[in-house]
């Protein structure tokens, strides 16, 4: 393995989506919601240790979860577990990883990725990411592996890519970055060929992300670079309480991947998921011959067909004339609604919180 080669999985999110399962204080990261036997974020682990040295692999994540990592992550070093301060978007926690590895070794050349992510054909995965990571590294560019899509799919964003022409193998210039689009235009992508999604899954060396923050995001480039010698050091938490305050909240979408003209995408097949709502857990769990996807072992149906349940093991659950449903029960909250419906499950919530306040999030 390259000693050079560093992975950053990300692990602060909220997990707002697949509540009531997923909660504030233990989001779908730290969750097995797909009932294999591994959480999401020990499954992303185990991906990235596949080809990354275990020392060189970091989890970003927010203070009140490290101690959850450390009890579900126990191989990982303390010192590569990263807190922020406070929860600033995706731009932040990239400079963050790469001042503090620049500091540590100028040749590092880095993997960003989501924790929350579903991929089945882990070697292709694996041969493809050591190709992105090469092609940054020798060529100062920024590199993010493109799903090809199956559907026009309106919960991921879209990455147009120029098809005329590769340079390397597999290996094209990025058009433009598109954020979730209506029905008509996600079919309109489809139809075109040169569109993919965007997995979120992003390559670069570390000198080059951190010349574009200076490029493209100064005051962020300043605040980190203003307290760079404290990182890796015994100071490198008062460091970043002083630095996330005075943080824009951005994606790494907005603040760099959209500005540089040094990016490039790689179309790849890896059985991707985004295991972002109840919808895409049940298009990724064995269904029964009614087209039920049910999560335990205590669940009796009658007359109820292509719904996704979830339900504790110690109560049993009988359900009758349920079509296209979505059935979660946990020990307090039980919700259910239609699966069409589930981009509603934040205004579930904001309800929720206003009328019994934060004890069921």
């Amino acid at each position: 393995m390259n000693k050079h080669y560093y992975a950053a999985i990300l692990a602060g999110g909220l997990g707002t989506r697949f509540w009531p399962k997923s909660r504030a204080s233990f989001p779908k990261q730290f969750l097995d919601i797909l009932n294999s036997g591994e959480t999401l974020i020990q499954s992303a682990y185990k991906r990235y240790a596949a080809f990354i040295l275990p020392e060189n692999i970091y989890i970003i994540t927010s203070e009140e979860y490290v101690n959850i990592i450390k009890e579900q992550l126990p191989e990982i070093h303390h010192e590569n577990i990263l807190a922020e301060p406070s929860r600033k978007n995706t731009a932040p926690c990239v400079a963050y990883i790469s001042f503090k590895l620049l500091q540590k070794d100028p040749e590092a050349a880095l993997v960003v990725a989501p924790s929350d992510h579903i991929v089945t054909d882990e070697e292709t995965f694996k041969q493809l990411s050591l190709q992105a990571l090469n092609f940054a590294k020798q060529n100062s560019a920024f590199v993010t592996l493109g799903v090809k899509p199956t559907y026009p799919n309106t919960g991921y964003g879209y990455i147009q890519y120029d098809a005329s022409g590769s340079k390397e193998e597999n290996v094209f210039r990025v058009k433009t970055f598109t954020e979730k689009p209506d029905a008509d235009l996600a079919k309109t992508f489809l139809a075109s060929g040169d569109f993919l999604w965007n997995a979120g899954i992003f390559m670069w060396d570390v000198k080059t992300v951190i010349n574009a923050f200076e490029q493209y995001q100064p005051e962020m480039f300043e605040l980190f670079s203003s307290e760079k010698n404290n990182l890796n050091t015994n100071d490198e938490k008062h460091a970043l309480e002083r630095i996330y305050p005075l943080c824009v909240s951005i994606s790494i979408d907005y603040a760099i991947m959209e500005k540089a003209n040094n990016v490039f995408v790689i179309p790849a097949d890896f059985g991707w998921s985004d295991l972002g709502t109840w919808n895409s857990a049940y298009t990724n769990l064995n269904r029964d011959e009614k087209g039920n996807a049910i999560i335990s072992e205590n669940v009796i149906t009658f007359e109820t067909n292509n719904s996704m349940i979830s339900a504790p093991e110690e109560k049993l659950l009988v359900l009758q004339g349920l079509e296209d449903f979505i059935v979660i029960d946990t020990k307090d909250v039980l919700l259910i609604c239609k699966k069409e419906k589930e981009q509603q499950v934040k205004e579930f919530l904001a309800e929720v919180k206003k009328k019994k306040g934060d004890k069921y999030l």
